[in-house]
This record gives structure tokens, C-alpha cells and sequence, in this order.
């Protein structure tokens, strides 16, 4: 069934970091999405490709939807981890990069986990480590960021440390940097980021 709809392309008529709504041919989707996707999507009124997963239950069909496909593909493989739903799925890809995920999963790195997703607790995170150490090696992960990129993902997750949530943290980087330029140290970069939350 998760095949059932690859993908939706049509007019952003809404979003938030928790759903989009996309007009496609006349009808209107409600697709839940993580919030990285956020600010990786266009201006409301664009038109956008949505990567998607139809999730079946007996008594509900949610449709999920993604910007990248390794973010659709980490996804489906927490909801084959044991009392992971959803939910939870969606709140560790608003929390960290699928990249940093694999790393943490490949580093048995369970504070790291705990730290930046919320709701989840040491059980869990050991959980994920030990049910998702050989899949996550088929993660299909985007190549490296550049320097610049690599210190707005650095700024991005120490605001989500500090309590913010993923897009509001992505949203007060990005205007940071707009305002400072990509040749801004890190931590004036953290320091503007701060201020304009």
C-alpha cells in the first residue's frame, strides 16, 4: 500500500511546519510532513513535487509527504522499529539531517538521540540503535555539505538544543546568514540567530 501514491505535483495552497495542503488537478491533499521540510519548500502559491507515503491503519489513511527521498526512506525504516509510529518518525527528521541520524544509529551514539529528538528516552534511542544499525547502511545520504552549509546545520542544531523547534531554528539561521553573509564566523553566526528568533 505505501507505493499506492509515489508522489503528488501540484500548487502549494498552504504550509506549516507540521502539513501542507497541495491542490493537485482540482483536489485538495493534507499531507503531514517533518518540519526540515519547512523551509525546504517554495513560496505558497508555487508549484511543488511532493515525495509521499500512505500510511494504513484499520480505522485511518494518512498521507505523509517529503521533499527529499532519503527523508521518505529513513521514515518507512523507523516505522519497521518496534513501537515507533509516525509521530515519533516525524519528530526525529525535524530534529536532525538523515546524515547526522546515520551517524548517530553507525555510532551507537544514544545521548546524541535523547538530546535532540524530542520524547524520546534511553530505551528508545538503544532501540533504534540496535533495530536500525545494519539498515541505516542502505541510507542513501545527499554528499557533504560545503563549509558554509556545514556551520548553518551546526548553528541550526545548537537552537534545537537549546530548546527551538527545527523550523524556527532553520528559519532564524537562514536570516541570520542572509543578514551576515556566508563568510561570518559560527559563533556570530549563533549569536545573530539568537537574536532574531
Amino acid at each position: 500500500m505505501t507505493g499506492m501514491i509515489d508522489f503528488l505535483q501540484g500548487e502549494l495552497l498552504a504550509k506549516s511546519p507540521s502539513e501542507v495542503i497541495l491542490c493537485v488537478n482540482g483536489v485538495g491533499f493534507s499531507l503531514q510532513v517533518p518540519s526540515s521540510a519547512f523551509a525546504a519548500l517554495p513560496a505558497e502559491g508555487a508549484q511543488v513535487k511532493i515525495l509521499t507515503h500512505l500510511h494504513v491503519r484499520e480505522d485511518e489513511l494518512s498521507l505523509y509527504g517529503f521533499v527529499r527521498a532519503e527523508e521518505r526512506q529513513l521514515f518507512r525504516m523507523l516505522l519497521g522499529v518496534s513501537q515507533i509510529g509516525p509521530a515519533v518518525a516525524l519528530r526525529v527528521l525535524g530534529s536532525c539531517s538523515v546524515a547526522q541520524f546515520k551517524r548517530f544509529i553507525l555510532d551507537e551514539d544514544a545521548d546524541s538521540l535523547k538530546t535532540l529528538v524530542k520524547g524520546i528516552g534511553a530505551k528508545t534511542a538503544n532501540r533504534l540503535i540496535l533495530e536500525m544499525k545494519d539498515a541505516v547502511q542502505e541510507l542513501a545520504v545527499e554528499p557533504g555539505p560545503s563549509a558554509g552549509d556545514q556551520m548553518a546545520s551546526d548553528a541550526i542544531r545548537a537552537l534545537v538544543m537549546l530548546g527551538e523547534s527545527r523550523a524556527a531554528a532553520e528559519k532564524a539561521v537562514l536570516a541570520a546568514m542572509e543578514r551576515l553573509g556566508e563568510d561570518v564566523d559560527e559563533e556570530r553566526l549563533l549569536q545573530e540567530a539568537l537574536l532574531s528568533r
